[in-house]
């Protein structure tokens, strides 16, 4: 299940960069210039799916077996994450065209919803079918984040999109950097003292 799913990860993340092209005219700057907004749904669709498989290691390294349920679930999150580069680069080209922005930054946010509760129903129902070896230690139980808030962001953040689709994009990035980034490790390599 490991082996499978990080190669359908590794293989999704890759696809990701598949939307990058320049179009003349201008100079070569310009051109790159102009394609912002498929660089930022590059970073945040990256920082997602990354995300996603942080989550998803630290899960199966504690699990001692997996049933036919707990497979068919992550068969589910695999099936989103390969999604993800759609509708990435649907924004990417939506934030240049805005009369079709507010639909295709939705549909980017359903799927960031959407994979970040199948990797919580995975984790959950391990927990419940008792399918991991032990009981999580502190460290991994402190770089978990707190799955109700950044939900409840997604949700907020869609709504934000239906009015203003560029602002979406931008909290999606903060969800995905919060998700990515273990801040209280930062913080204590930054601040510990000899």
């Amino acid at each position: 299940m490991e082996a499978f799913s990080d190669g359908v990860f590794a293989i999704a993340i890759t696809l990701l960069v598949l939307d990058f092209a320049i179009h003349p005219p201008g100079s070569p700057l310009h051109q790159v210039l102009h394609i912002w907004p498929t660089f930022v749904a590059y970073i945040v669709s990256f920082l997602t799916i990354g995300a996603a498989w942080l989550g998803h290691t630290a899960m199966t390294d504690r699990l001692a077996r997996a049933d036919s349920i707990l497979l068919r679930l992550n068969l589910l999150l695999l099936l989103v994450v390969t999604f993800l580069p759609f509708p990435t680069g649907l924004v990417g080209e939506a934030l240049r065209e805005p009369s079709s922005e507010r639909v295709f930054v939705t549909i980017y946010g359903l799927t960031l919803l959407v994979i970040r509760l199948l990797g919580y129903a995975l984790d959950e129902y391990a927990g419940r079918e008792h399918l991991y070896a032990e009981k999580a230690d502190d460290e991994e139980l402190r770089d978990r984040k707190p799955f109700v808030p950044v939900v409840a962001a997604y949700a907020i953040a869609i709504l934000i999109g239906l009015a203003f689709p560029v602002l979406a994009v931008w909290v999606y990035f903060g969800i995905a950097v919060y998700l990515v980034v273990p801040f209280r490790e930062v913080a204590r390599l930054l601040f510990h003292r000899p």
